[in-house]
């Protein structure tokens, strides 16, 4: 019996779940290398806006 899902939710899920394995690629995002969350986020967004200008 298929489960009942909202599948527009599931797809920006989906998004969300393949832009994270795309950046632990990133040893500095995948060991949360930074001490103070500002420094990670900024990080996480340079790497985010980097692999999002590449693809």
């Amino acid at each position: 019996v298929p489960i009942p899902h909202d599948a527009e939710a599931y797809k920006a899920r989906n998004l969300v779940e393949r832009m994270w394995c795309r950046l632990k690629d990133w040893r500095r995002i995948a060991t949360r290398y930074d001490k103070l969350a500002r420094n990670f986020l900024a990080a996480a967004q340079i790497a985010a806006a980097f692999i999002w200008w590449i693809n």
